[in-house]
Formats: C-alpha cells, structure tokens, sequence
C-alpha cells in the first residue's frame, strides 16, 4: 500500500524538454510568434512520419475535420455518418458544416463505427462518413472504403486518438480522402490545442490551405492580399508548433511506454468476471492511446479508486443522449448498453510499473470485496 498517498492520474501531459524549450527561444529570437517557419517544419515532420504527402497545421482536432470536410465539397443538405460512441467534438464538426451529423450504432467487440448501421444508414443525401478511431483502435478501413467507393462518399478519419497507431500495416488517418488529428493535452503529442489533416490529394491540399487562412492560397501581408475564394482563419502558431516538434522526438519512446503500461493490466487482470480490457493489436502497430476496459460495475469501481487516490475517466455518453444531438435508445443498442460500462484506467506514459501494478492490486482488491 506504499502508493496509497500518491495520486495516480489518468494522463498527464509532458511538456518543457530541452529541444522545446530552444525551439521556443528561436520563435521569441524571430519575433514571429504566428504561423511560420516552425509550422511548417512541424507539417513536414508530421507527413513524413506518417508517409502522407501533405499535412496541414490547425487549431484544434475539430476544426481538422471541419475544413476537411469542407475541403471535400460537405455542405447544407447533406448528411455525415458519425459512430454514436466519440467525443461530441467530431459530431459539431459536421454541424459546423452546415450538414446533419446521422449518428449510427457501433461494433461492440471495438467499440468503432459498425458496418451493417452503415450500410443501413446511407441515404441519397449521404455526403461522407467520419469513421472514428477508438483509443487507438482502428475502425474496419477495408470495409468503410468498399461502401464509400460504391456509394460516391468521401472519407474523413477521425484519428485524434490515434496518432502514431496502425491499422493493418498502415498509419490510421492515411487510409481516407483525410485524416484528421488531435494534440490537445490529452494526448501523446500535446500543443496545448492544435491539429492536424493528412492527406494524399493534392486538389484536396489545394482547398485546405486557402479554406485555413482567410481563402489566401499564400500567406499574406493583411493588405491588398489576394483572397480567390471564402476562407477562415484557422492558423497554428510556431509557439505550438515548437512544442510538437520537441516532441516528436520523444514519439517512440512515449508509444512504447503506453504499449508497454496495456501490456501489464493485460497480464495482471486476466480473468476477472465482471471486466475485461479491449483488444488492440499491438504487434501489428497498434498504439493504446489509454487501456480502456467494459466493467459491469463501472461506478463503482471509479469511485473506489478514487478514494485510493487512482483517477480514470468515464466514457463519452452516447452522443444520441446527449441534448444537442437527441434520438432514441432503441436505435443505438450497442452503444446505449456499452458506454456506460466503459472505463480508461490511467494510462500516462510517465507511470512507472509500480503505479501500474498499484492500480492493478486495488482493481482486484475491489472485485474480491464485491
């Protein structure tokens, strides 16, 4: 019980290395804190690493797959397929297009958008489908691609939780028209809020960066600037982009640590009745952003690690519950019966084992009380 007078938190961001730190001086050095040569050092790094052609720098993971869907041609009357268990975030994103987010059920062995409420859900008004990318865990590409290819639909993968992740031998987020990531501070790489749209298609590209910054196809001066179409402004900053090239650095040994933290709940929680930890194929290239379990007494396990001073995080709710987003129960079986059963143990890269086992003891301790 050595940890008992320790928190343990679910993630902690780190930020503030070295190489961050002397990247930040060259931005102050430069007097341009706003988007610039860091950024676009940060795009190119980002691409590479993820064998895209292009990346394009923005302020936050929804606005990623707002101006991708804008990019793509998403607009007033169309719908957008959106899984019923993510963060709202991805849903107002097709909001903020104008077009109707159309929520559909999930696979209950992934928690990931299923394919027959797909299928089932496309209309002649079906503009795209957001296939999202749960904790790391691929959706099933192979499958969301043949529908898109038969159907005429664009698609936009919703990987804020899956940078660096694979699926099927290939980077998450490389698989559709788009991909779209998140470096708010929950995650692997933080910015403190940011993100990031992949892509192959240089058309594509094309419309991101005029759409980004006020419809310029170059960065201006603010004055008698040429601005061809209707943009936004949606820049990054070099003080951000700072912050994720120092990190990128730190990339490999951050994943192989949360790889290796899913590995001991993995082998310390076998076989518990009542709870189970998700799959994810970490030998093919998969990376749990967080070990995410089903418990069937989820409440109470929460509230009986925090009284040992051990913080995880509750589940999204079904977006379909939510208020702004309102539909029946009955249309969303999987995620109405599931989500609420969904826990992330704490899952920071900068554990140590002994935390980890900590959390693993009082786990066990629990159910041999209950």
């Amino acid at each position: 019980m050595e940890n008992k007078n320790k928190k343990i938190p679910w993630w902690e961001p780190q930020i503030g290395s070295p190489l961050e730190r002397e990247l930040i001086e060259q931005v102050f050095a430069d007097n341009y804190a706003n988007e610039g040569k860091l950024t676009a050092r940060f795009e190119a790094e980002v691409a590479s690493l993820l064998g895209a052609k292009y990346a394009v720098a923005t302020t936050s993971g929804t606005n990623a797959i707002f101006l991708a869907l804008k990019a793509l041609g998403v607009g007033s009357g169309d719908e957008v397929i959106v899984p019923d268990a993510t963060f709202i975030a991805t849903a107002n994103a097709v909001s903020l297009c104008g077009a109707t987010p159309v929520l559909v059920d999930i696979d209950p062995q992934t928690l990931t958008i299923s394919i027959e409420a797909l299928k089932k859900a496309i209309t002649p008004k079906t503009k795209a489908v957001v296939p999202v990318h749960v904790t790391g865990r691929g959706a099933d590409m192979e499958s969301i691609l043949t529908i898109a290819n038969e159907h005429g639909l664009v698609v936009v993968e919703d990987a804020a939780e899956a940078f660096f992740s694979k699926h099927q031998g290939k980077y998450l987020g490389t698989w559709g028209d788009a991909g779209c990531f998140s470096f708010s501070a929950a995650k692997t790489i933080t910015t403190g809020q940011g993100g990031m749209i992949v892509t192959n298609s240089d058309e594509l590209y094309g419309k991101l960066k005029p759409l980004k910054d006020q419809g310029r196809p170059v960065r201006g001066t603010g004055g008698d600037d040429l601005h061809d179409t209707i943009g936004f402004n949606f820049k990054f900053t070099d003080i951000q982009a700072a912050l994720g090239l120092g990190q990128l650095r730190l990339l490999s040994e951050r994943t192989e640590r949360m790889k290796h933290i899913y590995a001991l709940y993995r082998e310390a929680l076998s076989g518990i009745s009542g709870f189970s930890i998700f799959d994810i194929d970490i030998s093919g290239g998969g990376v749990p952003q967080w070990t995410d379990t089903i418990v069937e007494r989820r409440d109470e396990l929460d509230a009986y690690l925090k009284e040992n001073n051990i913080d995880c995080r509750r589940y999204w709710l079904p977006i379909h519950r939510q208020h702004a987003y309102p539909l029946p129960d009955n249309h969303f079986p999987n995620s109405t019966k599931l989500l609420p059963q969904a826990l992330w143990l704490p899952s920071a890269f900068t554990l140590s084992d002994e935390d980890v086992i900590f959390v693993t003891d009082r786990i066990k301790e629990f159910f041999s009380k209950h």
